[in-house]
């Protein structure tokens, strides 16, 4: 993070060369220094301070209160300054600057328009923005990072996805924080507003009420619903999972996968994995390795149970990674040992993508890890949903697709992979960066074949 503070200093009190000191002690940089107002006693200049921590940052703004001669005017938080007033706003398409105008863009001339919808409700999709506006609908009760937060902090994080959207796949996306209720009220809510628009992204909704409110939408309503926190991670951390397998010259289906976290994310994780052909794939959680011989209070538990884990391997994750070719982590910091991945198979694949803190971080597994991968971004390898969600939607939309089915997510997952070369591939490049301007072409288009085979592309 970065901050500027406008400091009034009485010369004869102080020094630029103290101020850099304390700033350097408390664990700041200094990274550009301005001068605003130059007198004979005081001068006042904005210094800008990267610092890697609020901690840090609140330190150096006490030690710095304390110096004499010395006035904080003004903190500038540079993040909190992008913020101000919102990251989005709405922009007319077309202006509107005489009578003749307005009345063709609103009344009269517009009823025309609403009769011609009213008529045939398909056609919201050629005059209006339908064809090409998702909602992304959160009630702020799982943050990530934060958890469980008002829905109004949970702004900021809905308007970032939307200028995501906007940026890598031109898609107009629309933040809509509402107030946590039941599964019930909230799907009745999210489909009182599904008219507006042509798919319906979901976010950051606590479990087990997620699994509810996405799969009733799905059967509710005609336009795709996606709730990115599950598939949006399944599919770029499989997309991550394809390569590592080839580069270790490894197949799926041959391998022993070990998913540890069984909540929305590892369940997604554990079906795309499925999907893409693991057949010894075991979930291991709180109470240890799933098996179809218990019965668990969880119903998405007994589900997963019933599917995966086909030598019935029991007890906690230290027991069941012993020979494990891929270890798949979105649980809580610090539960994969170094031990953990000694007991591995040859050339280990590690994905710790517990956020912020792995399972286990990249310089412990780095010995013997062959290939790593984690959620954060200061380490080669990020499974992020950046990835996924732009791409996905925008071919959707383009085919006007009625849902977003497990064939269109395989296809995006292959899709993300196909973007590295196999003479790019290496241990630090199995996740392509997301700002590659390939990757939104290439799932879109594959998306779009995936619908239209699958009988859900409702435009050719």
């Amino acid at each position: 993070m970065s901050i500027i503070l406008r400091l009034e200093m009485i010369k004869e009190k102080t020094s630029f060369g103290e101020i850099a000191t304390i700033v350097s002690n408390a664990g700041g940089d200094i990274v550009a220094i301005d001068v605003i107002k130059e007198e004979k006693s005081t001068t006042v200049r904005d210094i800008s301070i990267n610092v890697n921590d609020e901690t840090k940052q609140q330190r150096i703004i006490h030690s710095l209160e304390q110096l004499p001669g010395v006035t904080i005017k003004h903190t500038s938080d540079r993040t909190f300054l992008i913020h101000s007033g919102g990251k989005i706003h709405v922009k007319s398409k077309v202006e509107v600057d005489n009578r003749e105008e307005m009345s063709r863009v609103y009344t009269p001339e517009v009823a025309r328009v609403c009769e011609a919808i009213d008529e045939d409700p398909d056609l919201a999709y050629q005059f209006t923005i339908k064809k090409n506006s998702v909602a992304v609908i959160s009630d702020g009760t799982a943050v990530l990072g934060l958890g469980n937060i008002k829905p109004e902090a949970a702004m900021p994080v809905m308007e970032g996805k939307a200028m995501l959207f906007k940026q890598f796949a031109n898609v107009d996306a629309f933040p809509i924080c509402i107030e946590p209720q039941s599964a019930e009220d909230t799907i009745k809510l999210i489909k009182a507003l599904s008219p507006s628009f042509g798919g319906i992204n979901l976010e950051d909704i606590a479990s087990p009420q997620c699994f509810d409110i996405e799969q009733q939408l799905k059967k509710e309503l005609n336009i795709p619903v996606f709730h990115d926190d599950q598939h949006g991670t399944a599919i770029v951390a499989l997309a991550g999972l394809l390569n590592a397998l080839k580069l270790v010259d490894k197949k799926m289906e041959e391998c022993k996968i070990v998913i540890c976290g069984i909540g929305a994310a590892g369940i997604a994780i554990t079906n795309m994995v499925l999907k893409a052909g693991g057949k010894n794939v075991i979930g291991v959680d709180i109470e240890g390795a799933l098996t179809r011989k218990q019965t668990y209070n969880n119903e998405s538990w007994n589900s997963i149970a019933q599917k995966t884990n086909p030598h019935d391997e029991t007890g906690e994750l230290y027991d069941v990674i012993h020979k494990a070719d891929v270890f798949i982590g979105v649980s809580a910091p610090g539960i994969l040992t170094q031990n953990d991945v000694k007991q591995m198979a040859k050339d280990p694949i590690v994905f710790a993508l517990a956020n912020p803190h792995p399972e286990i971080t990249p310089d412990e597994a780095k010995p013997y890890a062959k290939v790593m991968a984690t959620g954060r971004s200061d380490y080669p390898n990020q499974v992020n949903n950046v990835l996924c969600f732009p791409g996905i939607f925008r071919g959707a939309l383009d085919c006007r697709a009625s849902d977003i089915n497990e064939d269109m997510k395989l296809a995006a997952a292959k899709a993300i992979a196909s973007t590295i070369d196999t003479e790019e591939l290496n241990e630090d490049y199995i996740i392509p960066s997301v700002f590659n301007e390939n990757i939104v072409p290439a799932i879109r288009d594959a998306v779009i074949e995936a619908a239209k085979s699958s009988g859900v592309a409702r435009k050719q």
